[in-house]
């Protein structure tokens, strides 16, 4: 081979790679990601799982056309707030927000921005859309309840430890869902001969104080609703349960897998997965006030047969012949 060639050979592979380098990056789009709780939540991992893979079915993959930008609040209002601020700050073209924290806070740092929440109860009473069927601004996405759930968790904790005659519901009363779920628990324990007790969660000294007192009392169950605190805080509530010996229910099957009792909600990384294809949808060219705000397809009742044990309950085989996952 002559000389001359060789180097326009070499020079070209040289070239080459730079060339598909310089495509991909005029390609790549950038997009934000946005958590209530902590970074190292074991539930928030698989639901980004979920996310990554539904977007990667897509065509996006993290690095080669899509860059992403995380933001953790752990809890934190003013975290929140400001992490929601320095995501908008860096114009991406779409921000994933999940609980009512986190989006509660992109909401107030942007109006144009497109938003795709997970995990928001009620988001027309949040104030972040117009209807389920017409968002009509830039936030749209997926919501795991209906308020009626309240009185669902209450169902199955008697079911599960029949003889309960009072049960305390956790709640976050910043968060605009606790209202409707404790109007369903309180008409539900009407029919249930059950005493209901509210417990607002401002901190946790807040739930401590308040499982102390129901454990104080005989014949005692906990509904724990989904909210920040629940999450953030759950280790401490599964041990102060199974350390008084309290029936527990849940929303998340993560609690449960930490010790909780039992748990009642949505397959949390499968509305990720769902998520990423609003994400997809936007990034392609659609508007959020087009995309429905969209509900879980079914719930999965998780039940942990260790702590049911350890509590001194006794699980029905009806409901063990019902439940989706059974932890031992």
């Amino acid at each position: 081979m002559k000389r001359r060639a060789f180097i326009g050979l070499v020079g070209g592979t040289a070239v080459w790679p730079l060339a598909v380098r310089a495509q991909q990056r005029d390609q790549m789009k950038r997009i934000g990601v946005m958590y209530s709780g902590a970074e190292n939540n074991v539930q928030s991992a698989k639901d980004l799982a979920g996310f990554r893979a539904g977007l990667q079915a897509l065509g996006w993959n993290e690095g080669i056309n899509l860059q992403i930008d995380y933001r953790w609040a752990g809890g934190d209002p003013g975290l929140a707030r400001s992490s929601a601020m320095e995501l908008v700050s860096l114009s991406p073209a779409v921000i994933l927000g999940s609980e009512t924290v986190a989006v509660a806070a992109l909401h107030d740092a942007t109006t144009t921005v497109p938003i795709v929440f997970l995990n928001v109860t009620d988001p027309v009473a949040g104030g972040f859309v117009a209807s389920l069927s017409r968002p009509s601004g830039n936030i749209t996405g997926f919501t795991p309840f209906e308020y009626d759930i309240g009185g669902k968790w209450l169902e199955l904790l008697k079911e599960m430890v029949p003889h309960l005659t009072q049960v305390a519901l956790l709640g976050d009363p910043n968060n605009h869902n606790f209202k409707g779920f404790k109007t369903s628990f309180e008409a539900a324990a009407k029919s249930f001969s059950v005493d209901p007790i509210s417990v607002p969660v401002r901190s946790v000294d807040d739930i401590n104080r308040g499982i102390q007192s129901l454990a104080a009392k005989p014949n005692g169950g906990l509904i724990v609703t989904a909210a920040t605190f629940s999450i953030v805080y759950r280790r401490q509530i599964v041990e102060l349960a199974i350390k008084y010996k309290l029936p527990a229910i849940f929303w998340n099957r993560s609690q449960v897998a930490e010790g909780g009792l039992m748990s009642l909600g949505p397959d949390s990384p499968d509305l990720a997965r769902r998520a990423a294809s609003y994400v997809d949808r936007i990034l392609k060219g659609d508007k959020p006030a087009d995309l429905p705000v969209q509900e879980p397809t079914k719930y999965d009742l998780i039940i942990n047969i260790k702590t049911a044990q350890e509590i001194g309950v006794v699980v029905p085989s009806t409901l063990l012949a019902r439940a989706d996952e059974v932890i031992e």
